[in-house]
C-alpha cells in the first residue's frame, strides 16, 4: 500500500512554524509599521501574536487528538461531521488562505528582486515574474517529497534567523544599547485604530503555527511534538519581531524614506547600519525567509487539498499518493497553480498602480493580496475556536494530549478578536476574497461533491489470509502483485493461470489478488446484494482451490456503486504491479476509466486467451507510449522461452505505417525474433491475419490517441479484437500507467511519429533474421 511515512521531527516542525512566521511579514511589514506608528509597531505585533496564540492553543489541543494532515479543516470535519457545506467552506477557505499567503510571500520576494537583485536591463520583465518562477520550483520540490522539503526548510530557516541576529546586532552596535532603548521609548505614535490596522496586517506573519498542525500527518509523535513546536515557534518569533522593530526605530534612514520604500525598507535600514554588506545580507535573508515560508505553506495547502479529496469535497485525485514520491501530487500541483494565478492577478494584471486595472478601475496590489490571504485565514480560525467549544461538549471523554484552559471563555475571545481583525483589513482584499469564496461555495453546491470512499464500496468477503508459508514468503521478499478483477466466476481460473504466466517475467515472487465486484444500483440498499456477492466469492474460491495452481493467491469480494473506482482504489491500496482484466464486452466506461486511472500497467484479455497461448507471442511493429512500455515485458517472456513474431504492417490507411527497427531494438535480449512484413487494407487486419497463421496470442498496445481517434475513426485495438474474434485469435491489449507524463507522451506521440518518418533511422536487424510474407 502506498502511504505517507512520518519523517518530520521536532526540529523540522519547529522550523516549519518559525520559517513560515519569519517571512515576508517581518521583512515587508516592519517598514510599513514603523513608518505608520513608530515604536507602537511592537504593540501591534504583540496584539497579533496574542490573538494568534489563542487559536494556536485550540490548534494544539486538536492536533493532540487528531494526528493527521489537514489542520483546521480536519478539526472542523471531525467536530461538525454532519455539516458538509460548512466543512467544505472551511477547507476551501484555508486552501485559499495558504495559497494566498504563499502568493504574498513570493510577490514580496519579487519586489525585493526588482529593487536589489535584478539588473536594470531586466526591469522590463512584468512584476511577479520571479515570484511565479519560484512558485513553480517550490511546487516541484514539494511534489518530490516532504522529507526533502522538510530538510530544506530547516536549512533555510537557520540561515534567516542568523541574518536577523546580524541585523539586530548591527542596530545595537550602531546606536549603543542605552541610546537604542531611549530612542525606542520616545517613538511611540499612532492611536488605537492605527495599531489595530497594523495588527490586522501583521496577523499573517504569525499564522505559521497552523502550518505545523496542517502537516501533523508527517510529524513523528504529533501528540507531543505539535503543541511543543507551536508554542516554541510562537514565543521565539514574537521576541525576534520585537527586537527587529527596536532596530527599525533606531534606523539612520529618515522616516520619509522608510515610508517611501515600504516593503523593501528593511534593506535600506540595513545599509545604514552595516553598509552595502549589511544590505546584501538582509536581501539574502529576506529572500531565504520568503522562500522557506512559501515552502511550508505549499506543504500545508497540499495537505488540506489531499484530505478534501479523501472526504469527497474536492476531486478524488487530490488524495492520490504518487507511487514514486509518496506525495499528493495533484493537490500540490493545484496549490501551485492557484499561487501562480494569485500572483498574476494581484501583481501582474491588477497592481496597485497602473496595469490592466487602471483602465478597469480595479487596483489590487500587495496590500490587497495581504488582506485576501488574511481574510481566508481568519474566517476558518474563528470557526476552529467555535469547534473547540463544540468538541468539548460532544466528545467529553475523548483523550486530549493538551487542553486549552478557560474554555469556553478563551475561544470566544479568539472569535471576537479574529472578527475585529477582519474589520480592519484592506477593503479591496476582503471584497475579492468574499467574492471568490462565494463563487467556490456556489460551484461546490452545483457539483454536489464526490462520493466518499466508504460510500462507493464495501468489503463483503475480505481477502483470505495467506497460508503460513505464503505469509512467511511475503515477509521475507518483495511480491509481484497482479490484481485480477473477475466479473464472471467461470473465467476466474483461466485469468489466474494467465496472471501466473505473465508474472513469471518478473524478478519477485508473484501473488495474484482476485477481486470480484458486485455493483449496487443507486438507491438500492447494500444489504440486498451482499448474499449475491458472498456466493460469487465462495464459488471462485472453490474453483481455484480445486485446481492445481502453483501461484499464491487471495480472493476478495466487494459490493460497490462505482466498479471502476473500486478496482483502481484496490490497486492503489495494495500497491499492485499489474492488473489483468477482461476486454470490455458491455461496460466499456468501466474499463476506460480503469485504463486511464490505474496506478500500474494493465492487460485487457479477450474471452479466449489462456496461459498456453503465451508460448507464441505476436506483436506489431507498432509505436506509441503503450506499445513501447509493453516491449520490456515481451522481451522477458521471450527470454523465458516464448516464440516471438514481429509483424510489420504496411497499409493503405494514411499515416499508419510503422518501422520495425525500434521494436527490434527493445527485443534485443531475445535469441531470435521472427519478422513478417505484410501489406494489408488496415493495420488491424494485417496483424490478425498474420497472427492466425503463426498461432499463439496477439499482443497490442492500447490506442495512443483514444481521446480523439476513438470518437472519430475507431480504435486499432478495438478493430483487432473484433477481427480476432472472427478468426479465433486470442488477444491481449496492454495499457501502461497513464500519469501526467504518460498523458503528455500520448498527446505528443503523433508529432514524434511524424518526425521518425520524416527522418528515418536505418532499420535494425538485431535479434533475428527477418522473413517476409505477402
Amino acid at each position: 500500500m502506498v502511504e505517507h511515512t512520518r519523517t518530520l521531527d521536532f526540529k523540522i516542525a519547529f522550523a516549519i512554524g518559525l520559517g513560515t512566521m519569519i517571512a515576508a511579514g517581518i521583512f515587508s511589514l516592519s517598514g510599513t509599521a514603523v513608518a505608520a506608528i513608530g515604536s507602537s509597531a511592537v504593540v501591534a505585533f504583540v496584539i497579533a501574536a496574542l490573538i494568534a496564540g489563542v487559536t494556536a492553543a485550540a490548534y494544539s489541543e486538536f492536533a493532540s487528538i487528531y494526528s493527521e494532515n489537514g489542520g483546521g479543516y480536519l478539526f472542523c470535519s471531525r467536530t461538525f461531521e454532519d455539516r458538509d457545506l460548512l466543512t467544505y467552506a472551511i477547507g476551501m477557505s484555508l486552501f485559499l488562505g495558504y495559497t494566498g499567503t504563499t502568493a504574498f510571500y513570493l510577490a514580496t520576494m519579487d519586489e525585493w528582486f526588482f529593487e536589489f537583485v535584478l539588473p536594470e536591463w531586466l526591469h522590463v520583465l512584468p512584476h511577479g515574474t520571479t515570484g511565479v518562477i519560484a512558485a513553480v520550483l517550490l511546487g516541484v520540490l514539494n511534489a518530490r517529497g516532504t522529507e526533502e522539503s522538510g530538510g530544506f526548510q530547516l536549512l533555510v530557516t537557520g540561515a534567516k534567523v542568523a541574518v536577523l541576529f546580524a541585523f539586530i546586532g548591527g542596530a545595537l552596535a550602531f546606536r549603543g544599547p542605552s541610546t537604542a532603548v531611549t530612542e525606542f521609548a520616545t517613538s511611540f505614535t499612532g492611536g488605537a485604530v492605527d495599531i489595530l490596522t497594523i495588527s490586522a496586517l501583521a496577523f499573517i506573519t504569525f499564522f505559521g503555527f497552523s502550518a505545523i498542525a496542517a502537516s501533523a500527518g508527517e510529524i513523528i509523535e504529533p501528540q507531543k511534538t505539535v503543541p511543543r513546536a507551536i508554542a516554541a515557534s510562537m514565543v521565539t518569533v514574537t521576541i525576534l519581531y520585537a527586537f527587529v522593530i527596536v532596530a527599525m526605530v533606531n534606523s539612520p534612514v529618515p522616516p520619509e524614506v522608510i515610508a517611501r520604500q515600504g516593503e523593501t525598507a528593511m534593506g535600506e535600514v540595513a545599509a545604514g547600519f552595516l553598509g552595502s554588506i549589511g544590505r546584501s545580507l538582509i536581501v539574502a535573508g529576506a529572500i531565504f525567509s520568503m522562500v522557506s515560508a512559501s515552502n511550508a505553506s505549499i506543504l500545508a495547502a497540499s495537505s488540506i487539498g489531499s484530505l478534501m479529496g479523501r472526504q469527497g469535497q474536492a476531486p478524488r485525485r487530490f488524495s492520490r499518493i504518487h507511487r514514486e514520491y509518496g506525495t499528493p501530487f495533484w493537490s500540490v500541483a493545484t496549490a501551485t497553480a492557484f499561487i501562480v494565478l494569485l500572483i498574476t492577478a494581484f501583481i501582474g494584471l491588477f497592481p496597485a498602480e497602473g496595469g490592466l486595472g487602471a483602465s478597469l478601475g480595479l487596483n489590487l496590489g500587495l496590500t490587497a493580496l495581504t488582506g485576501f490571504a488574511t481574510l481566508n485565514l481568519l474566517m476558518p480560525l474563528a470557526v476552529v475556536n467555535v469547534a473547540l467549544i463544540v468538541s468539548r461538549r460532544r466528545f467529553p471523554d475523548i483523550e486530549r494530549g493538551f487542553s486549552v484552559p478557560g474554555v469556553p471563555v478563551v475561544p470566544v475571545v479568539g472569535v471576537l478578536a479574529n472578527l475585529g481583525l477582519i474589520y480592519n483589513l484592506p477593503v479591496d482584499g476582503v471584497v475579492t476574497g468574499l467574492v471568490l469564496t462565494a463563487a467556490l461555495v456556489v460551484g461546490y453546491v452545483a457539483w454536489g461533491g464526490a462520493p466518499r470512499r466508504e460510500e462507493l464500496f464495501q468489503e463483503v468477503v475480505p481477502g483470505a489470509e495467506p497460508s503460513p508459508e505464503t505469509a512467511a514468503t511475503e515477509a521475507a521478499t518483495e511480491r509481484y502483485r497482479v490484481l485480477v478483477p473477475v466479473a464472471r466466476p467461470d473465467r476466474a481460473l483461466r485469468y489466474v493461470r494467465l496472471a501466473e504466466r505473465l508474472a513469471t517475467a518478473a524478478d519477485e515472487e508473484p501473488l495474484v489478488h482476485v477481486l470480484t465486484v458486485t455493483q449496487v444500483p443507486d438507491q438500492t440498499p447494500w444489504e440486498t446484494v451482499q448474499d449475491t456477492a458472498a456466493a460469487r466469492t465462495e464459488r471462485i474460491e472453490d474453483e481455484l482451490s480445486s485446481a492445481d495452481l502453483d501461484v499464491d493467491y487471495v480472493v476478495e469480494g466487494h459490493t460497490c456503486r462505482d466498479v471502476a473506482f473500486d478496482i483502481v482504489q484496490t490497486a492503489r491500496e495494495d500497491d499492485v504491479d499489474l492488473i489483468l482484466m477482461g476486454y470490455p464486452e458491455r461496460h466499456q466506461d468501466v474499463t476506460e476509466t480503469v485504463e486511464h486511472e490505474a496506478p500500474c500497467g494493465l492487460f485487457f484479455a479477450d474471452r479466449t486467451v489462456s496461459a498456453d497461448d503465451l508460448s507464441t507471442i505476436n506483436i506489431g511493429a507498432g509505436g506509441g507510449p503503450h506499445h513501447e512500455a509493453l516491449l520490456p515485458l515481451v522481451d522477458r517472456l521471450g527470454r523465458e522461452g516464448s516464440d516471438l513474431h514481429l509483424i510489420n504492417v504496411s497499409s493503405s490507411e494514411r499515416g499508419t505505417d510503422e518501422m520495425a527497427g525500434t521494436t527490434l531494438d527493445a527485443l534485443a535480449g531475445v535469441e531470435e525474433t521472427s519478422v513478417t512484413n505484410v501489406f494489408a487494407d488496415s493495420v488491424a487486419s494485417g496483424l490478425v491475419e498474420t497472427a492466425a497463421d503463426n498461432g499463439g496470442v496477439l499482443v497490442v498496445g492500447a490506442s495512443r490517441d483514444r481521446w480523439l481517434k476513438q470518437a472519430l475513426f475507431g480504435s486499432t485495438p478495438d478493430e483487432v479484437v473484433r477481427l480476432a474474434t472472427e478468426r479465433d485469435v486470442p488477444v491481449l491489449v496492454y495499457a501502461s500507467e497513464t500519469g501526467v507524463r504518460g498523458q503528455l507522451n500520448e498527446r505528443l506521440f503523433p508529432v514524434v511519429r511524424y518526425l521518425r518518418k520524416r527522418f528515418p533511422r536505418q532499420a535494425s536487424t538485431s535479434g533475428g533474421t527477418p522473413r517476409s510474407a505477402d
